[in-house]
């Protein structure tokens, strides 16, 4: 029998959230994205703090020119920072902007030192003029060029040329380019005229600085130290050696502030405290430069005249012979400035290139300088009018780190590291157990004490609690497929409080049904007048928390934002449940025998009968 006209129909409601739930487990299983097993699909996007790996934040203090970073500066940096992410290979890396200042990495599944990512780098093509050693070891110079002298990249900032050979830069495949003994035009500046560093002016700050410096070492040290010409042989000038020993004692921060002479010529000054030196010691183009290569070999670079900026493209590629290179491409701008450069390398205009820095091939290197280091220094082998490669004995991950250092060199904002924090995958799952439980413990408190006070009621909690949870479940599973959600511990103690906000609404709900028992009304009478005074009870109560959640979500940073969208998503979930499920299988119970025990139903103790008497508020019914 169809029930009374403005009766609601419960199958109806079921009905719609039955069809939810098809569509939602329709689109965890078969949305994009979704691959493997059964198991495999049903499996949330989880947190670092539930799976272990790196965490890095980033906080930017400033632009290369001193002024406060701007939202675009901030955009920038980060996809030049996940693009280097990118490089290291690791799958679900996530680079993302925090506020106005910051920029949070995560490598889940994997520990990994971040600290150089978040350089503020400037890439810089500079020609080697000089090398010497740079390891303080008291030992002459070599006197003559050899292939082992070259100095050979090294570590994972710099690829390894096979054997003794060092890197190469030559012409790609159908580039132009004059190889070989091919004459080419004399450059129109020689590199013998370049302005070296004590030649430009001099800024006031680093004047200071430098009197600072020359006060500390004394001023027989300082005085022995500009009077070198050359890398001094210690070996043969032991009182020369004592000397200069004041300058091993400097921090890399004193001897950033020295000329590149110095720097180059005092030989204990080494490459442990040139590598050291802060972020953008090695950026002013205009003047000569001291960086190392491979932690030993000091080199005394020329002027920069090709910059970051003016690579257009670089990446990591197999040539005809199997072989890993690096290929480059410039800018309209930068490929006639790489033409000029590789043109007065491959010629050694005015024998500006000291032998002892010349390739194996008797030609000039040009040393691609990352911030303070030598990334690769390959040798020209002609005079490059295309699109150029650098060849070496690259692997396939040498050949990416480099192509990305290329690629993505220079960030326009400085940062400073907040926190790294490292989360091993067994530590993780300690987490995820110790999370799941405090969600399960909650969940069974609210059920038992439900079925305590309420009896029949507490089923209809028990079975609210259970969808609510599918729900979230597979909303959590979805979103962490389309928009990355991750599932963190704050994220589950977002969800442990949405249970209380759940709790809050049942009470609600079954005291306000119990007063309208209490007044006399049958349960079936009872349920829709109840529902229609708690119903808005119920939406002000999860508006304030859904508000909340918001607010929350919009000021924070952080793992706090998973804790206030996972609060959020349980709370709207919440409500679809409410009104979905909650108030339909009550009116349901209520056409039942047992909803009519009020020792079954947990409502409570009904009042007597009423009976067609006096009543002061109704004249034809009075209380029995």
């Amino acid at each position: 029998m169809a029930p009374p006209q403005g009766q609601m129909r419960p199958g109806r409601q079921l009905a719609v959230l039955g069809l939810i739930f098809v569509v939602l487990y329709l689109l965890v299983f078969f949305s994009g994205g979704a691959s493997g097993g059964w198991k495999d699909r049903l499996e949330p996007r989880l947190g670092l703090d539930l799976v272990g790996g790196t965490r890095l934040t980033l906080e930017a203090t400033n632009t290369l020119d001193g002024r406060p970073p701007t939202a675009e500066n901030l955009e920038e940096a980060r996809q030049i920072i996940e693009s280097r992410v990118n490089a290291y290979g690791v799958a679900e890396a996530e680079v993302v902007t925090e506020g106005d200042r910051n920029i949070v990495i995560s490598l889940p599944g994997e520990n990994r030192n971040l600290d150089d990512v978040g350089t503020a780098a400037e890439l810089r093509f500079r020609k080697v003029l000089k090398i010497t050693d740079g390891s303080g070891a008291i030992a002459s110079p070599a006197p003559s060029p050899s292939a082992s002298a070259s100095p050979q990249p090294s570590g994972s900032a710099s690829p390894k040329p096979s054997g003794s050979a060092s890197a190469k830069a030559t012409a790609s495949p159908g580039a132009g380019g004059q190889g070989g003994g091919a004459p080419a035009a004399s450059p129109s500046a020689s590199p013998s005229a370049s302005p070296s560093a004590s030649a430009a002016p001099v800024p006031q700050g680093i004047q200071q600085q430098r009197a600072a410096v020359e006060k500390k070492v004394g001023a027989v040290a300082w005085a022995a130290a500009s009077g070198l010409q050359a890398p001094a042989d210690l070996a043969a000038d032991p009182a020369l050696a004592e000397k200069l020993k004041p300058f091993g004692q400097l921090s890399p921060q004193e001897v950033a502030v020295l000329t590149p002479e110095m720097q180059f010529n005092v030989p204990t000054i080494t490459c442990a405290q040139l590598d050291a030196r802060p972020a953008g010691s090695v950026k002013d183009e205009k003047q000569r430069a001291v960086a190392c290569e491979g932690g030993a070999v000091k080199n005394l670079l020329d002027v920069a005249k090709v910059l970051g900026t003016d690579v257009s493209d670089a990446d990591a590629q197999l040539d005809q012979t199997s072989q890993w290179v690096v290929g480059l491409k410039f800018t309209g701008d930068g490929q006639g400035k790489w033409t000029e450069l590789t043109r007065e390398a491959f010629n050694n205009a005015g024998n500006a290139c000291d032998a002892s820095a010349l390739g194996q091939d008797g030609k000039c290197r040009v040393a691609v300088v990352l911030d303070n280091k030598i990334v690769s220094s390959p040798e020209i082998q002609g005079v490059l009018t295309g699109d150029s490669q650098i060849t070496g004995n690259f692997n396939q991950k040498d050949a990416n780190a480099l192509a990305g250092n290329l690629r993505f060199g220079a960030l326009p904002v400085t940062f400073e590291p907040q926190e790294q924090q490292n989360v091993t995958a067994t530590l993780g799952d300690s987490h995820l157990r110790a999370g799941l439980l405090a969600a399960g413990i909650g969940m069974l408190l609210v059920i038992l004490y439900s079925f305590f006070y309420y009896r029949l009621l507490g089923s209809v909690i028990f079975l609210s609690l259970v969808l609510s949870a599918l729900l979230v479940f597979g909303a959590l599973v979805f979103l962490g497929r389309q928009i990355g959600f991750t599932l963190t511990l704050a994220g589950i103690a977002g969800m442990i409080v949405s249970l209380g906000v759940a709790a809050d609404s049942f009470v609600i709900y079954f005291e306000r049904l119990k007063d309208e028992i209490r007044e006399g009304r049958s349960p079936r009478s009872a349920v829709p007048r109840a529902w229609i005074r708690a119903r808005r009870t119920i939406i002000s109560a999860n508006a304030i928390t859904l508000m909340s959640a918001v607010v929350l979500y919009v000021v924070s940073v952080g793992t706090v934002k998973g804790f206030a969208f996972a609060l959020g998503l349980a709370t709207v979930l919440d409500l679809v449940v409410v009104f979905l499920f909650r108030h339909p299988i009550m009116t349901m119970f209520a056409r039942t025998r047992a909803f009519l025990s009020p020792r079954v139903s947990g409502l409570g103790r009904a009042l007597p009968a009423r009976t067609e008497q006096a009543n002061p508020r109704n004249p034809r019914v009075k209380e029995a």
